[in-house]
């Protein structure tokens, strides 16, 4: 009988605590930790703790992986660390996702016995894994950090400009010693492999997709449903979010609530910003904060937006949406990284006026936005199931040597 192979040793190294899966990075290092561990591998987990409900997520997945470290910091004083930056000309991320014991354990996690895989999701992480051994280093980028450095750049006054000007350049360095350091390098999407190819010269990357979740992100029915009801989701104090939704209710919602008095809008979120909070004032903009579940808030709305100036790769949040049977307006930014949607299930508008006539067009028609919204549900889970992103990655691994006991 043919030898069983023994369970991999994985070290996978993220930014945050990689679950819940209720925004985008964890929904993303979730699904593939847990993948991991599904297959019968032996998984250390690195992470960064930065609320206080991450202590119960910490305590889930140690019950699940061989050891989890994962050191608490608050956003204060990463924030001073990170000014540690402008004195060691290093990028300003990295001392913020620095911490020595999460630098001792991947030491002992890699010596005396390297394991088979480091994986790290988001290039801050990589800091950890330059100079540790390892069978092989696959680094998830998803999408370069440096460009959404480089768009905040290009939106902020002179002194943001040169703050941030400077961490795009100095990070763009730091990913082009990373990719060229680890085995593979990982992208989210066709048009970040075509970005990374531009910007770090000589080395190819491959493309590993998100996924969705199509059974949690499936429609319960219409019974809540209001036909003049717009959502909006994710974590909302991330700036492209916050920039995003309060544009939408500055430039679009009064034409919209003029046509359709009743019309509503939900924001659907962690965290809400103070700009974010503010937006409750206006007529017919709910403001939730954190919700247990998004699903049953999908299925009270007739479209989704996704009104991103500042974005790349592949939102989640439009995935989510599709998945819902929600047809979905969004910007060029945020639905570059799908690949050739369905246009009947996401309408791309760039300015006001376009953004809000095909709202308004779904608005005036349920019937159709109903019939938009099953075409794109189908698509989805024709497309973008995590089985098959899933059989990607294993054929990833293999490719560097990983055999699965099972």
């Amino acid at each position: 009988m043919p030898e069983t192979p023994r369970p991999p040793r994985i070290v996978f190294l993220s930014q945050r605590v990689p679950y819940p899966p209720d925004r985008g990075d964890r929904i993303t290092t979730w699904n593939f930790l847990r993948h991991f561990v599904q297959r019968g591998a032996e998984v250390a987990v690195g992470c960064l703790q930065e609320e206080p409900r991450d202590a119960d997520a910490v305590d889930f997945l140690r019950a699940q992986c061989r050891e989890v470290i994962a050191p608490r910091r608050s956003p204060r004083v990463a924030r001073a660390l990170g000014l540690r930056g402008l004195l060691t000309g290093e990028p300003l991320t990295l001392p913020v996702f620095r911490h020595r014991a999460l630098q001792a354990a991947v030491r002992r996690w890699c010596t005396p016995t390297p394991p088979d895989v480091i994986w790290v999701y988001s290039s801050s992480m990589a800091q950890y894994a330059l100079d540790v051994p390892a069978r092989a280093k696959v680094m998830q980028f998803a999408e370069l950090d440096s460009d959404k450095w480089r768009q905040y750049a290009a939106n902020a006054g002179p002194l943001g400009r040169w703050i941030y000007g400077r961490e795009a350049r100095l990070l763009l360095a730091f990913e082009d010693r990373v990719a060229r350091a680890f085995d593979r390098s990982l992208v989210v999407s066709e048009v970040e492999r075509d970005l990374f190819r531009q910007r770090i010269a000589g080395v190819e990357p491959e493309v590993l997709p998100n996924g969705v979740d199509v059974g949690h992100f499936q429609s319960r029915g219409d019974g809540d449903r209001h036909a003049r009801t717009a959502i909006f989701t994710g974590v909302m104090d991330y700036e492209p979010n916050v920039d995003g939704v309060c544009w939408f209710v500055d430039a679009c919602w009064p034409a919209l609530r003029e046509r359709f008095p009743d019309a509503q809008l939900l924001v659907v979120g962690s965290r809400p910003s103070p700009r974010v909070t503010a937006l409750a004032r206006v007529s017919g903009v709910t403001v939730t904060g954190r919700v247990p579940e998004t699903p049953p808030w999908f299925d009270r709305a007739a479209v989704a937006i996704a009104p991103l100036r500042l974005a790349r790769g592949v939102q989640n949040k439009v995935l989510e949406a599709l998945s819902m049977g929600l047809p979905v307006v969004s910007t060029s930014h945020a639905a570059q990284g799908l690949g050739p949607a369905p246009s009947a299930a996401l309408a791309v508008a760039d300015d006001a006026a376009a953004t809000t006539a095909a709202v308004a067009r779904w608005f005036a028609d349920p019937a159709l936005a109903r019939a938009s919204g099953t075409a794109g549900a189908t698509w989805v889970r024709q497309t973008w199931r995590w089985e098959a992103m899933h059989a990607l990655c294993d054929a990833l691994l293999a490719g560097l040597g990983v055999r699965w006991p099972h």
